[in-house]
């Protein structure tokens, strides 16, 4: 199983950016899928995360309105839409699959495999 992010870079404060998280290896149509951010000097963090039928998503408190995941299950992939971007909101992103089918429960011990990140920097 490979996770692969993409879709990082370098963009002004206000701007948007969209990364994208490809799973290989075995369909996860049936798993919740989301993502996670590290910035630098501090711990990973929940970002958000969907349900296998897209119907639930769950949101961090500071990216909520300004973020939106989607997924899309006949490409085994996940999409995390940011817009309005500030620069705290400069880390590594990493896409996530969890073991449930639903949520992520904000938390990383319901992750069953993680992507390598893609780097995402907002300048000011």
């Amino acid at each position: 199983v490979q996770l692969q992010a993409s879709g990082g870079g370098l963009v002004q404060a206000g701007g948007s950016l969209r990364v994208s998280c490809v799973a290989y290896g075995r369909s996860f149509s049936r798993r919740v899928m989301g993502w996670f951010r590290q910035a630098p000097g501090n711990e990973r963090e929940f970002v958000s995360s969907i349900s296998w039928t897209g119907g639930i998503t769950d949101y961090a408190e500071n990216v909520k309105g300004r973020f939106t995941i989607s997924r899309d299950n006949a490409k085994n992939t996940v999409y995390l839409q940011m817009d309005g971007l500030k620069p705290e909101d400069t880390a590594v992103y990493y896409c996530a699959i969890g073991r449930s089918s639903t949520t992520l429960m904000g938390a990383e011990n319901g992750v069953d495999y993680w992507g390598k990140g893609t780097l995402v920097t907002v300048s000011s």
